[in-house]
């Protein structure tokens, strides 16, 4: 096998350990819904990470280690990636199932290349304004689970919408770190942005912890170290390496096998049930977005 296909399956292999650790965040997160808040988890779970991306800082470049011009970008980042994505995404969890959760979160790319198209003037490509619509169907099938009522009471799964609402957020953390990424490291980039909403996200978690007390035993300090290392550390960097060796394009396509593993995950962990919403509401999903993504080879 020559270096070329050797760094292009490696580059896969990286980018669907990524997807596969997140999905195993929705899962765990669905787990601890009743023993820790949503702000609370998502706040220990970033101060792991913080410590680790703060170890991988210190082995970047003099420019990669300031914050310079891109402060309020990063701000940005920080203020929807890490203090609103996973917290509002925990909550929507409260409510809805990891299944819904994950199938949700696989219209991501697509409502990240719609914001791009608005607030970068980078216009979306027929075959990805096809593949939102059918993504966006498979979204709006699982929400309303097949029922003629649900179009007549239009009463909404409140948790499918909340995850909706986290998946927009991660959409602008996307759009700002594209534009970030531009002058500085992917490591740079996502060790700023989660040291900077760390501090946010800490005081929101004591207000929470007001009324919603946790207590720390043994299982509840594993789950936390697993969510800082694996999902938010180790994922964040095995994407970041998958996109070095397949191009953002490339490692985008599998960005969509998140909602698979997530429903492969919380069918064999959680024992949760599985319909025809499901079913037909997740094949819209991934196709559409997996043919929004798909580019032909040059021959």
């Amino acid at each position: 096998m020559g270096d070329a296909k050797w760094n292009h399956l490696k580059g896969i292999v990286l980018v669907n350990l990524a997807t596969m650790a997140w999905a195993s965040n929705m899962v765990l997160g669905r787990m601890l819904k009743d023993s820790i808040g949503p702000v609370t988890l998502a706040a220990s779970r970033f101060v792991v990470a913080a410590f680790i991306f703060a170890i991988f800082l210190r082995h970047q470049s003099h420019e990669n280690r300031r914050v310079g011009k891109d402060f309020w970008l990063l701000a940005g980042m920080a203020a929807t990636g890490v203090v609103l994505f996973s917290p509002v995404l925990y909550l929507g969890l409260h409510f809805t199932s990891a299944v819904n959760g994950t199938l949700i979160n696989g219209i991501g790319p697509l409502l990240t290349g719609a914001m791009a198209a608005v607030l970068l003037h980078q216009p979306m490509s027929r075959r990805q304004v096809a593949g939102a619509v059918v993504g966006f169907a498979g979204v709006l099938y699982l929400i309303s689970g097949r029922a003629a009522s649900f179009w007549q009471t239009a009463r909404f799964n409140i948790g499918d919408l909340i995850v909706l609402l986290s998946v927009s957020f991660w959409g602008l953390y996307s759009v700002m770190g594209s534009q970030v990424m531009r002058r500085r490291s992917a490591v740079s980039t996502t060790a700023f942005s989660t040291l900077l909403g760390l501090p946010v996200l800490l005081l929101l978690s004591l207000w929470e912890l007001r009324s919603f007390p946790v207590v720390f035993d043994l299982h509840m300090i594993l789950s936390i170290l697993y969510l800082g290392v694996v999902p938010a550390a180790g994922g964040f960097y095995a994407w970041n390496a998958g996109v070095a060796k397949l191009g953002p394009s490339g490692a985008m396509v599998f960005y969509n096998t998140l909602p698979l593993y997530g429903a492969i995950l919380g069918i064999t962990l959680l024992g949760e049930p599985v319909g025809l919403p499901h079913i037909i509401g997740g094949v819209l999903i991934i196709g559409g977005s997996s043919w929004a993504a798909w580019r032909p080879v040059a021959r």
